[in-house]
């Protein structure tokens, strides 16, 4: 489903359809409940569908690079935490040693998390690097 400007914000015009990684909607998701211990984690925690509806309703209103931002978060939310990590450091300048070293973790990306866009983003990041010579420790 395609979300528009209509749709937004999602929480409040589709309480509904707004779920967490176990099903649980936001309709849902009251004080009772969380009382009742029947609230975890996973249901508050962001999903891949709910990142690309925010990105449906950012292109809509005229904002790709907004939408493009949130459909690398949707990308993002299955891999796991100390691997984004580690990606982030190696992003930072001077802290990857090559170019082979950022496209290794782009095919890391692309092949065992299926995060397309966001090993292309790491791509021209090692690009720009390896044009600005940014491999090498500055300090």
């Amino acid at each position: 489903m395609t979300h528009t400007r209509a749709d937004y914000p999602l929480a409040e015009t589709q309480p509904g359809a707004v779920t967490g990684k176990r099903g649980k909607s936001l309709a849902d998701i009251t004080l009772d409940s969380v009382l009742a211990g029947d609230v975890t984690m996973e249901d508050l925690r962001i999903t891949p569908q709910a990142l690309q509806a925010q990105a449906d309703v950012a292109r809509d209103v005229g904002r790709p690079t907004l939408a493009l931002n949130f459909e690398r978060g949707a990308e993002l939310v299955e891999v796991p935490q100390d691997f984004i990590m580690q990606v982030y450091e190696l992003l930072r300048p001077g802290r990857a040693k090559s170019k082979e070293e950022l496209l290794e973790a782009a095919a890391t990306m692309r092949h065992t998390y299926q995060a397309e866009r966001i090993a292309r983003f790491i791509e021209e990041a090692a690009e720009t690097y390896a044009a600005r010579g940014l491999f090498t420790f500055r300090f």
